[in-house]
């Protein structure tokens, strides 16, 4: 890209990353020339400055430097650049910097070949990717290097970068100006990445440009003009050149499981706004809507619960429909079943219960089925006992009879505690009673 900034003070942006006497500024530094630098991996989303930290340390430093991209190179590659910088530093005593991009797409064999040579010193990897690095770059290389995190561009950032563009030679040249309302919708759009906020406004411009010359061809009187006679980046030009904003959602990596987790956290946390943003996120990313829909189903009965049985027979009739009508009316029900499980009162009672008796379960905390409760519909079962002494609960009016059920390692053991919300209110004035009955009170 013709923006593209050629220095660090350029990059917009990052600057946890850029403070004096960080590893970034210290590769670029044209006086440092000591072998012992540390590697890099850069990890961030697009456009947010991978390939300009790297292409800017380039410029500046007195290193070699090499460029690679996982999408092309190979092993083969990977080895000759090894190969080539011993040369350099035997013959020269010069360091190389292999830049590698999209590093996510090598495979485990391929990064292998990258370990001799960051380990021996022959080169200084700069890795970038967009991949979680703890799932996609082996362990060795990790452990080899240093690991700097990317943030998205803030609005402050993006509308710097387009003022820039507007001014500088290398964009426009004050050739165009940007209505307020243009300059708002690119930064909003351009969610955080740099590279789409310039594309959006190029786009944006040569429409403008073209309307411009359209209407001057009519000697028209609307032809839009700043006082200055620049043609006007207006913000119909914008919605006209970028239909939508970029939606950053990776159906198998981090997007995927923050997003499904924000909109579940939400869900429990009672704020059915920030839910249904979340579930619009996932619709528009094309997540699967079966995938949503088991999660409102498994939802209603970790955090709803009891409070609310209804929950758990809205949310599968929810995950019913969407089998039924598909997308996009699909939507309807899902975002029904969001907000209703977002709005009602919320247990998790149920939930706890059975994690705590298999808790006991697992470690060895259980006991024998005690003999009043075994089976005696068999063959010699009375003889052992099975049976004897039960009592039969709908003999009593209550229908609840003081009776031993749990295993006499357990007797007194309460795995289920009701909370006072909700329909589970109710269940807990019941099961008091009924547990005072149960114990013979």
């Amino acid at each position: 890209m013709r923006m593209r900034p050629v220095s660090l003070a350029e990059v917009a942006g990052q600057q946890h990353l850029l403070r004096a006497g960080s590893p970034i500024v210290a590769l670029a530094d044209p006086d440092a020339t000591s072998p012992g630098a540390v590697s890099i991996i850069l990890w961030g989303p697009p456009g947010t400055g991978k390939t300009t930290l790297a292409q800017a340390i380039a410029r500046s430093s007195a290193r070699r430097f090499v460029e690679l991209s996982a999408i092309t190179a190979g092993v083969k590659d990977v080895r000759e650049v090894m190969q080539e910088a011993i040369t350099q530093r035997d013959l020269y005593g010069q360091t190389t910097i292999l830049f590698l991009d999209e590093i996510h797409r090598f495979t485990k064999a391929q990064q292998d070949a990258l370990l001799p040579g960051v380990e021996n010193g022959w080169v200084i990897l700069i890795a970038a990717t967009t991949e979680n690095p703890s799932f996609s770059v082996i362990s060795p290389l990790l452990s080899r290097s240093l690991l700097l995190t990317l943030q998205p561009l803030t609005d402050e950032d993006i509308g710097m970068l387009l003022d820039r563009a507007v001014a500088d030679a290398r964009g426009f040249a004050g050739a165009v100006s940007v209505a307020d309302d243009a300059r708002a919708s690119l930064v909003r759009l351009a969610s955080g990445d740099a590279r789409r906020a310039l594309t959006g406004l190029e786009a944006a411009a040569a429409v403008a440009l073209s309307r411009a010359e359209s209407d001057a061809d009519e000697d028209s009187a609307n032809v839009s003009e700043t006082e200055d006679g620049l043609t006007e980046v207006s913000g119909d030009d914008v919605a006209q050149a970028v239909d939508r904003a970029l939606l950053r959602y990776d159906r198998q990596g981090d997007e995927h499981y923050d997003v499904i987790s924000a909109f579940i956290k939400s869900i429990r946390g009672s704020d059915p706004d920030a839910a249904v943003h979340y579930l619009a996120r996932m619709i528009e990313a094309g997540e699967d809507p079966r995938f949503i829909a088991r999660r409102l189903v498994i939802s209603a009965a970790e955090d709803i619960g009891l409070a609310d049985p209804q929950g758990l027979v809205i949310a599968n009739a929810a995950a019913d429909a969407v089998a039924f009508i598909g997308m996009p009316e699909g939507r309807i029900p899902l975002a029904e079943a969001t907000i209703y499980l977002a709005t009602t009162a919320k247990s998790n009672a149920a939930y706890m219960a059975i994690n705590q008796a298999i808790s006991d379960v697992r470690s060895g905390g259980f006991g024998r089925v005690p003999l009043h409760l075994r089976d005696a519909h068999y063959a010699g079962a009375k003889r052992l006992g099975h049976g004897k002494g039960y009592r039969y609960p709908h003999d009593s009016d209550a229908g609840i009879l003081a009776q031993q059920y749990l295993p006499d390692e357990l007797v007194g053991r309460r795995y289920y505690a009701p909370k006072a919300l909700g329909a589970e209110r109710d269940v807990a004035a019941r099961l008091e009673r009924i547990r005072r009955i149960l114990d013979g009170r």
